[in-house]
């Protein structure tokens, strides 16, 4: 059996052996034109999700402190009747919805989830989005036209890939979906090119690079803005596309010399000067930058630069640059068809006023939301939540404060198939079907790749009888949440074509009139069931200026909203920095976030949950390799081991994200037995991108002592 693992964001091609209901190997399918054989340790770990004793097949309800299993229907009449009851006593936005990372991954979470998540009409909707790529996304939406018109770096042809706040041998790329990084970097040093990274630490991605830089965390703004004026000063902006704002572009970064930025971003000023001319005077060339870019004080500003100096340099949507895909399914009319808007601040949250985004509230708010009492049918309070595929008291920041907000919910539903720290505050669980039981195909996620490709995979097992796949239990709850208050009687019927149908339909249609899909031969999902490896559609190709969604066809170089922010960039660095330890997190190649730990083979080895310090600020602290650490902010301290590197900036402390399995009433032996500690717990989460509202993560001042 032929499949892409769903498990992160490089959809690599596995081959698995099976034998009756087990999976007795997952290995790398070598015929995958994209993944060519590469599979990394996640892969494998398909077989422990699929196997696992914990993962929950029957829908449980809450009865005091234990839980008891129901039937399907019995499980969805108590979830539409609560949620139903609270919207008609205190209004639509009393429901929220949460939604994980893991959507991304699902084609039925994609389509039938957001048909439940995005028609329930609250202004209360959360996900991840506002702790990972939020930044990425409003400058798509500012300077392209729309959200989802991020652009990847064309890894395959480019000769120069400056790759900053960002580690992709260990995240298998993230907004650039390329399996097996590794071999793409080093097949840019054998051509002649070269790779630069610039990062707080010397990650997996810098020991195979040419040059490695330390960049002091959240001051990556500064660094953009003094290679902008380097890039006017030199005269060295060049392009063919039409823009508009390079007049005020070039305005905004007079004052921003490599000289101003050197002590500010601890790169020096030549160091500056060199990496703008080596992007302007490469012709295949592309600055990368993620997660490190998004999470931080400036991620809105850092995101924007990232895009302008691509720009700036000639690079945006030209091959070897920063380009567009042509996926096999269209992603811009599917998502305006499932409820996903561009909008930006048109409302903000009830209690801080936090921006909304393509009709998102910053996950930060989620906990104000529920604790303040509500004043006014425009003020409502949250009194029941939905969350589907997340796990929200450990991945967001104020974890322990949330996880108290959710105690007090009148109701809480969750679409999970882990008794996990989330969800074990829920009154109703409803577990669905694992990804091998599932069909799959990389709606999202092709949208990002370096290469366009397309692979369609039926489930390697089918279901039980018992058993629902999560768009049947967001069908499921649509019809009785949804559809009755607008088609009355005709909601069984609209159930039941929507239910033969399946997410299969949504992806035929999508495929058939996509950009690989019109004439004779053309695109579908009976000629992609005929390619069990997948189809390679060839290499990313320019898009501009007719993929733009502003009416004037211009890529927009210095939207207002920008320029306004710099005031705040000007105030923040108006002072040398205070010399501070700082806190950044990191990504390890065996975890994902939260919800890998519970396979034995993803944890085993050392531990992974560490301090990561300088040498000479870990003797300034007597802090010894292996000994105990603790870790302060205002908001809390952990205690963890301490693991000593010269890897790391000085000055600078790094805790991977995702771990704190230490909370009762889970179900997760594995995780519970490997527990680490929540660095999200002493994060702030009112500290944010005043611009974006995106969680910041990086850069936090923090206190280390021996614990």
């Amino acid at each position: 059996m032929y499949r892409s693992c769903p498990l992160c964001e490089a959809t690599c091609g596995v081959a698995i052996e099976i034998e009756g209901d087990r999976v007795l190997s997952v290995r790398g399918d070598d015929a995958d034109p994209f993944s060519k054989g590469y599979i990394c340790p996640k892969g494998t770990a398909l077989a422990d999700l699929h196997h696992d004793p914990d993962r929950l097949t029957t829908p449980l309800v809450r009865d005091g402190a234990m839980w008891k299993k129901v039937g399907w229907d019995e499980a969805f009449d108590l979830v539409a009747q609560k949620l139903v009851g609270i919207r008609k006593a205190y209004g639509k936005d009393a429901v929220a919805v949460y939604q994980g990372n893991p959507t991304a991954h699902n084609l039925g979470l994609l389509t039938y989830g957001q048909l439940l998540m995005r028609t329930l009409g609250t202004k209360n909707a959360y996900s991840a989005t506002s702790m990972d790529q939020l930044p990425h996304m409003l400058a798509a939406l500012l300077m392209f036209g729309n959200q989802l018109l991020m652009p990847v770096p064309d890894i395959e042809r480019t000769d120069l890939f400056v790759c900053l706040g960002a580690n992709p041998l260990a995240s298998n790329g993230s907004i650039m979906t390329a399996p097996d990084v590794k071999s793409r970097l080093k097949a840019i040093r054998d051509r002649g090119g070269k790779v630069i990274v610039l990062d707080p630490r010397r990650t997996e991605t810098a020991e195979k690079a040419d040059q490695h830089h330390f960049i002091r965390p959240g001051t990556d703004a500064a660094l953009l803005l003094a290679m902008v004026h380097v890039l006017f000063a030199e005269k060295l902006v060049r392009g063919r596309l039409a823009v508009t704002g390079l007049s005020e572009l070039e305005a905004a970064a007079t004052a921003w010399t490599p000289e101003r930025a050197a002590p500010i971003t601890g790169i020096a000023a030549d160091e500056i000067r060199g990496l703008a001319r080596a992007l302007a005077t490469t012709p295949r060339a592309v600055l990368y930058g993620r997660i490190g870019v998004c999470t931080q004080e400036f991620g809105g500003l850092a995101a924007w630069l990232c895009y302008a100096v691509n720009a700036l340099t000639g690079h945006l949507d030209e091959p070897g640059g920063l380009m567009f895909t042509t996926p096999a399914v269209d992603p811009l009319p599917l998502a305006a068809m499932l409820g996903f808007d561009g909008g930006f601040a048109r409302w903000k949250s009830r209690v801080s006023g936090k921006p909304e985004f393509g009709g998102e509230l910053p996950i930060s708010a989620l906990a104000e939301e529920i604790e303040t009492a509500g004043n006014g049918e425009d003020k409502v309070q949250i009194r029941a939540l939905l969350t589907s595929a997340g796990n929200p008291v450990l991945s967001s920041p104020g974890g322990p404060r949330l996880e108290e907000a959710l105690k007090t919910l009148d109701f809480m539903v969750s679409i999970d198939p882990y008794l996990n720290e989330t969800t074990r505050l829920a009154h109703v669980i409803l577990p669905p079907t694992s990804p091998l039981e599932r069909s799959h195909y990389d709606l999202a996620l092709n949208a990002f790749a370096v290469r366009n490709v397309a692979k369609y995979a039926p489930p390697t097992f089918e279901r039980s009888p018992e058993a629902r796949h999560d768009w049947e239990i967001c069908l499921a709850l649509w019809t009785r949440i949804g559809v009755p208050s607008k088609l009355g009687a005709g909601s069984k019927l609209v159930h039941r074509l929507l239910g033969k149908l399946g997410p299969e339909a949504i992806l035929d249609l999508a495929l058939r009139t996509g950009p690989h899909g019109f004439g004779r031969g053309g695109m579908s999902l009976g000629k992609l069931r005929k390619s069990p490896h997948g189809i390679d559609l060839g290499p990313l190709e320019p898009r501009l200026p007719a993929r733009l969604g502003h009416a004037d066809k211009h890529v927009h170089l210095a939207p207002a909203e920008y320029l306004a922010d710099l005031v705040r960039l000007e105030r923040k660095h108006a002072s040398p920095p205070n010399g501070n330890l700082v806190l950044i997190g990191r990504r390890h190649l065996r975890s994902n976030n939260s919800w890998m730990h519970n396979s034995e083979r993803l944890v085993k080895g050392p531990p992974r949950c560490t301090l990561l310090i300088h040498p000479d600020d870990a003797a300034a602290r007597g802090l010894s390799e292996g000994g105990a650490a603790k870790v302060s902010t205002r908001k809390g301290a952990i205690e963890l081991p301490v693991e000593i590197s010269d890897e790391m900036m000085k000055g600078v402390v790094s805790v991977p994200h995702g771990w704190g399995h230490n909370r009762s009433g889970t179900r997760l032996r594995v995780a519970e037995a490997n527990p680490g500690v929540s660095v999200n717990d002493i994060v702030d989460p009112a500290l944010i991108d005043e611009l974006s509202g995106t969680s910041v993560l990086t850069g936090l001042a923090v206190t280390v002592a021996k614990a």
